[in-house]
């Protein structure tokens, strides 16, 4: 737990130690996380080809997968939309066009591929995977040392991002929506509460999510955990493009604990720096929550 905490904050609070204020080398930055959003999604697809046990056990994998899925995203979506329709978080409106919408679905397109590809390349049986894991650390390490280096450009404080209400309000609703759904999948998949509501509280994390649940329960329900997770963060980028402008918490808080790092160029990408501090202050209290859950439910639910 401790680890993962460190290695998301240490490198942000450096980044956010350098003071640029040339605006070229912003934008310069900026254009890197985009392009970031897609190499993180390759990777993704390259650790997806290697998932253990999927072929033997894919059908049962996937229809777990599949319930569990519709019942914490579709329970986070449908609180999220709920919050977002009578309690709108109210910033500065930019009408769309037909061109911007345009190249929103050309962008959630390129994810796919991106996702696709990685997969395909990952089928390969190349030396380069072995060091899969590495890789991700440090393209992860990289990806928060620019953000921080943003937000300190951009002029956002350590009080915006420690004490932000909107971050606290989402991480509560998917909190709630997500244990939620994770009882109905239980119930639906006739196992324990106590499993529906470990698989369901990984939030995104997929890296730690599968292995604890692996060693708890086998690899089916870890498998199963492991694609959930993936399909929060596909389909949450998948989706923020066509959420952001008109339900900025909705797309915020489907992100889970992802926003923190891997969805957060496309949060900020889409709705401004201003959506940066809340989904920080969100992706930190996920994946602060995530392993204490999940080890409750694992193994003091008995």
């Amino acid at each position: 737990m401790y680890y993962g905490i460190l290695i998301a904050l240490v490198p942000l609070s450096l980044g956010y130690l350098i003071k640029l204020k040339d605006k070229k080398w912003l934008a310069k930055i900026n254009q890197i996380l985009s392009w970031m959003v897609y190499f993180i999604l390759f990777i993704m697809g390259t650790e997806l080809a290697h998932l253990d046990n999927l072929s033997a056990n894919l059908q049962t994998i996937l229809f777990y997968t599949v319930v569990i899925f519709i019942c914490t995203f579709g329970g986070n979506f449908i609180f999220l939309m709920l919050f977002d329709l009578f309690l709108p978080w109210k910033t500065t409106h930019t009408n769309q066009t037909f061109e911007s919408r345009f190249k929103m679905i050309l962008e959630s397109l390129r994810v796919c591929i991106a996702l696709v590809l990685g997969f395909i390349v990952g089928l390969f049986p190349l030396f380069i995977w072995q060091y899969t894991e590495n890789i991700i650390q440090v393209v992860l390490v990289f990806l928060l040392l620019l953000i921080g280096i943003q937000l300190r450009g951009n002029n956002i404080s350590l009080k915006q991002i420690l004490l932000n209400k909107v971050g606290i309000a989402t991480t509560i609703i998917v909190t709630f929506s997500t244990f939620l759904g994770g009882i109905i999948a239980a119930l639906i998949l006739e196992q324990p509460l106590r499993v529906g509501l470990g698989m369901s509280s990984g939030f995104g994390w997929y890296s730690l999510s599968g292995i604890l649940m692996t060693e708890a329960h086998g690899p089916i329900i870890g498998s199963a955990t492991f694609l959930n997770d993936i399909l929060r963060e596909l389909l949450a980028i998948i989706l923020i493009p066509s959420l952001i402008k008109r339900y900025k918490l909705t797309a915020l808080g489907l992100c889970g604990a992802t926003s923190m790092d891997f969805t957060l160029p496309m949060l900020q990408k889409g709705a401004g720096i201003t959506i940066v501090p809340a989904a920080i202050v969100q992706g930190f209290l996920l994946t602060i929550l995530m392993p204490i859950v999940m080890t409750l439910f694992n193994y003091g639910m008995r």
